[in-house]
């Protein structure tokens, strides 16, 4: 049976590592905060550059020549993952990792071979450990991702397509609902559809009409050609920015589960260490009036 000094040990220790979640939990939701106005900010701008590139598309007379529009029989897939850094956020990282390989065994099953990208050390420390060769892997970023990191990738996705390497690419992220709740979200990026300009952001038909009567220097398609590839990053910036705050979220929703388990534990052992006490002081006054007795 443990003693009341292993007891009160045990009690000193879950406390400080209680502190130690609440910093986290504090933390964590200050972060949530700031990836939320981020998405709220950028959300505009792709709305616009959607809008945009669709005006430009009414107007051409053909999207066959633009590479990132072009599809073709598919033979092998690229699956991006999109993961965190860091641990200690619930089932953040496994989830994305569960799903993202039930899309790889499904692929497989098909006959389709199958190509890895992934971001974050724990999807990349995972897919080592399975023994799987990642295409190209992006570190340091996840909890603050910028737009640069979104067109470092868009741009190694584009080489791997228009090179003939993959012929379709999907990306597997958590969709941000809630610091409670998370969607996991399997996107094609590659090839975009051409009548995705023509759709919102949950699918359903819309009429996207640009004002007034213009004339376009240099051709449509030209213009198009452009913007295309802006088009993919700014939707991989909006994947990585829900992911951010899917992360935050889910680690501020763990930490605070840790800090109530972690109160509920030591209420346990402070009354298991009084049992304990009272049990020594019954013992000590036990052994005094034996003693008293044999005395007399």
């Amino acid at each position: 049976m443990a003693t009341v000094q292993d007891i009160n040990r045990r009690i000193r220790s879950i406390r400080n590592t209680r502190k130690i979640t609440k910093a986290m939990e504090l933390v964590a939701s200050a972060r949530l905060r700031r990836a939320q106005a981020r998405i709220e900010a950028m959300r505009p701008y792709a709305d616009r550059m959607l809008e945009l590139t669709a005006g430009v598309a009414r107007a051409s007379t053909s999207v066959r020549g633009i590479p990132l529009l072009e599809r073709r029989d598919v033979e092998t897939l690229a699956i991006l993952a999109l993961t965190g850094d860091r641990g200690l956020a619930g089932a953040f990282n496994g989830q994305i990792l569960r799903r993202a390989f039930a899309l790889e065994r499904q692929q497989r099953s098909e006959g389709l071979d199958v190509r890895w990208l992934v971001s974050g050390k724990k999807g990349r420390s995972t897919l080592a450990f399975r023994r799987y060769e990642a295409a190209a892997a992006w570190t340091g970023f996840s909890d603050r991702p910028a737009y640069t990191d979104a067109q470092a990738i868009a741009h190694r996705l584009t080489e791997l397509y228009t090179g003939g390497d993959v012929d379709r690419v999907v990306v597997v992220y958590n969709r941000f609902v809630s610091p409670l709740v998370q969607h996991v979200e399997e996107q094609e990026l590659l090839p975009i559809a051409e009548d995705i300009f023509e759709r919102d952001r949950e699918g359903e038909e819309q009429e996207v009409v640009l004002q007034g009567d213009f004339i376009y220097e240099p051709e449509p398609e030209q213009i198009l050609e452009r913007l295309v590839p802006v088009y993919l990053e700014t939707e991989l910036y909006r994947a990585l920015l829900e992911s951010a705050a899917s992360e935050q979220g889910a680690r501020m929703t763990a930490m605070r589960n840790a800090s109530k388990n972690a109160g509920e534990l030591i209420d346990s052992l402070t009354l298991q260490m009084n049992r304990a006490r009272q049990a020594e002081i019954t013992q000590e006054i036990l052994e005094v009036v034996a003693g008293a007795e044999a005395l007399s």
